[in-house]
């Protein structure tokens, strides 16, 4: 073991970090998960670069991490999501959402983005809004003519609105890492997460009044009044429980962790409310709540595991130094930050980016005089981009899975690209005039 530690150890930190980094590559490519992968290498690395003395520094790192009281909420903003997906919230929400855009060209795919904002305000997961927009809004905007490019970007783009929109698990995410207020950070997100939605929504309408049939004519037929207060009804408990978990958040009621779990009991009252709440339901809710939240916690930890060896060994360091060395200018460095964050966005999940280079990343934020909760907010937008990017977006295979027979990945990607550069400009916007987001 002793010769091991020594030949590591002879690499130096420059050689060290090329093969850890080829590592990691090599190991991924063979399929195994990223979890599985980063405590392999962690343990590789803790061995061969500093004998057995190096496992307990690692385990009781791990154990900080889990036992943070914040990461509670996370199952909570699961769960939530998964009861929504259960239930007939969202689709009421959506029926409701054509009162406020019914009379505007492109009010469906508006309608989309706006019962988005909602649903991501309501749980902050992404995967579970896709799905429930691909079979809500994608059928009813192919049947009336949409084109089919701008509804299926709709539905992804909107969908992956949950990263941006309090309380998203990114946001908390990187609050946990980043050792910064997640409060903060949930009051910071939220006018630049609006602010992409509009973006969306300006796309929409210049699409539908500058290129002849890329939506249906508006509907001149007036909706009866019995009906508005049908619909209205559905729109009463979304907001309700969107009040109860942002209201008591920053009205300084509750923590975040306590506002997790008061947006569930909301979520499971709204369902005995409407007489969907049954023991299958709330088994279901939490089946799928265990797997990604075990997902996540298994991420986390090797994660965690990896980055503290690599700290240990000087890394951190050393890409410190690497990526100020770059340019004096501060811009210049977050630039070539948010470039890193692009290339890994296309092939890691936003768990692993975010446990892998936020501890090397916000420190350098910090050193430079920036406030770390806007480079939060940075980093979240940043991922939106991850979530829409070939080859690996993920709300690309989400709208598959419940998609028509005929729409393939490679038209899904192609739709996505108008606005994935929205995306990019609300990046640009934010490295421009961090006033966006309040500090």
């Amino acid at each position: 073991m002793w010769d091991l530690s020594f030949n590591l150890q002879a690499l130096g930190i420059e050689a060290g970090t090329l093969v850890m980094f080829a590592m990691l590559v090599g190991l991924l490519l063979t399929g195994m998960p990223l979890a599985f992968v980063t405590l392999l290498v962690a343990l590789i690395f803790a061995l061969g670069w500093f004998g057995p003395m190096a496992i307990p520094l690692i385990t009781s790192r791990v154990y900080s991490f889990v036992m943070n009281f914040v990461f509670v909420s996370v199952p909570m903003f699961v769960l939530m999501a998964a009861i929504l997906d259960r239930s007939g919230i969202a689709r009421d929400l959506f029926d409701a959402m054509k009162l406020f855009a019914g009379r505007v060209r492109g009010s469906v795919a508006i309608q989309t983005v706006f019962v988005s904002v909602i649903l991501a305000a309501m749980s902050g997961i992404i995967g579970g809004e896709i799905v429930l927009l691909g079979l809500l809004a994608l059928p009813q905007m192919l049947r009336l003519g949409y084109d089919r490019s701008l509804a299926i970007g709709v539905v992804c783009a909107g969908g992956s609105l949950g990263t941006m929109i309090p309380p998203s698990i990114v946001l908390i995410i990187y609050g946990l890492t980043a050792n910064v207020s997640i409060g903060a950070l949930f009051t910071a997100s939220f006018l630049p997460g609006f602010m992409l939605a509009m973006f969306y929504c300006a796309y929409i309408l210049a699409r539908a009044y500058l290129t002849p049939g890329a939506v249906p004519d508006v509907d001149p037929t007036p909706v009866p009044r019995e009906e508005k207060l049908r619909l209205l009804k559905g729109l009463a408990l979304p907001m309700l429980v969107v009040v109860m978990v942002l209201g008591s958040i920053y009205g300084g009621i509750a923590s975040v962790t306590e506002a997790s779990a008061i947006g569930v009991g909301g979520v499971i009252l709204s369902t005995i409310l409407r007489g969907e709440f049954s023991y299958s339901l709330l088994r279901g809710a939490a089946m799928q709540t265990l797997a990604t939240v075990g997902m996540i916690v298994w991420i986390g930890i090797g994660a965690t595991a990896i980055v503290g060896v690599y700290n240990l060994m000087g890394g951190v360091d050393f890409v410190s130094e690497l990526i100020t060395g770059i340019s004096d200018n501060p811009t210049v460095i977050v630039l070539v930050m948010m470039a890193i964050l692009f290339f890994l966005g296309a092939f890691l999940d936003w768990v692993g980016i975010a446990l892998l280079t936020m501890p090397i990343f916000v420190p350098i934020i910090t050193d430079l005089g920036m406030d770390p909760v806007w480079f939060g907010v940075l980093f979240c937008m940043n991922m939106q981009v991850s979530f829409l990017s070939p080859p690996f977006g993920p709300a690309a295979f989400y709208l598959k899975s419940v998609a028509p027979p005929d729409i393939s990945l490679g038209v899904i990607f192609r739709s996505l690209l108008p606005f994935i550069c929205l995306q990019i400009l609300a990046v640009a916007l934010l490295i421009m005039f961090p006033g966006i987001t309040g500090r």
